[in-house]
């Protein structure tokens, strides 16, 4: 299969899967046929399901009933589970596109677990937020199927990028670039939410901005701040497959589990963004905590 394929299916139903969704339906690549299974409950997925143009299921037999291509976007902690629930029911020969943030250690029992029931495995590396570029976010392909499975999602208007024939490639890439980049996002909040329970947040503030004054530190730690408030949890999921990735390395991988543990913590509080200013997040967090 090297053109776009009529029908394909999501498991997995939020945010990557409708920005995806919305992405092809604009670009007028959407295939003819577009199935889901969640493992939310159907109540409270089908509007979801229906403001998509979706035809949602409860089960992933249904769901992947003669599809050709099928996009897993789970959480990072269920991405084995989820292809082990999928594989007994999906045809032969169809694509399965792992999205999901996991250690290559993990990518690589999901790929047994698909082409042990043949299905071919794509691990998919997504290298930026979905939004605001949807379907146009860059992604890295790796495996045995990843050259003949990047013109597929070319077909779909997406920007995959070849990254090498083994499993795991493109996830290490992903995985190594996320030490730093929600690592970084740990470390902002630590660091500022001590600030100003201390009372010293302008004279930090200062002090890092006369040091570094690029990174332009209030705005960032606001976005930052943002990006945890909302996707604590997911991003705590995928920090502990981090972690689990520079542990595989043999070097540890405490930093990492450390920046899981402050993801998981901010976003269990469900607390509203607000405005876009880092002192008012920072107070609001600091009342929740």
């Amino acid at each position: 299969m090297t053109d776009r394929p009529d029908s394909v299916a999501f498991i997995g139903f939020g945010e990557a899967a409708t920005a995806f969704v919305g992405g092809w339906t604009e670009a007028g690549t959407r295939p003819a046929r577009i199935a889901a299974h969640d493992i939310a409950p159907m109540a409270r997925m089908a509007e979801r399901f229906a403001s998509h143009g979706v035809t949602g299921h409860a089960a992933p037999a249904e769901a992947l009933a003669g599809v050709q291509a099928v996009f897993c976007v789970v959480t990072a902690d269920q991405a084995l589970a989820a292809a082990e629930a999928a594989a007994p029911h999906l045809p032969e020969g169809a694509l399965w596109f792992d999205c999901n943030s996991c250690a290559p250690g993990t990518k690589r029992r999901a790929a047994e677990v698909i082409e042990g029931a043949g299905g071919r495995y794509v691990d998919v590396a997504v290298m930026a937020p979905v939004h605001p570029r949807r379907h146009h976010v860059p992604l890295l392909l790796a495996g045995p199927h990843a050259e003949e499975a990047a013109p597929v999602l070319r077909a779909l208007d997406m920007r995959p990028e070849v990254a090498g024939e083994e499993v795991g490639q493109a996830s290490s890439i992903k995985m190594v670039r996320s030490v730093m980049i929600k690592g970084m996002e740990a470390l902002s909040a630590e660091c500022f939410l001590a600030a100003r329970r201390a009372g010293v947040e302008e004279a930090v503030l200062a002090s890092l901005d006369a040091s570094d004054p690029e990174m332009e530190w209030a705005r960032r730690g606001a976005y930052y701040l943002e990006r945890m408030m909302v996707h604590g949890r997911r991003r705590a999921a995928e920090m502990r497959e981090v972690a689990l990735t520079v542990q595989e390395l043999g070097l540890g991988g405490g930093m990492s589990a450390a920046a899981a543990g402050w993801q998981q913590q901010i976003g269990e509080l469900e607390a509203a963004p607000g405005e876009d200013d880092l002192i008012a997040r920072l107070d609001t967090l600091l009342r929740e905590l």
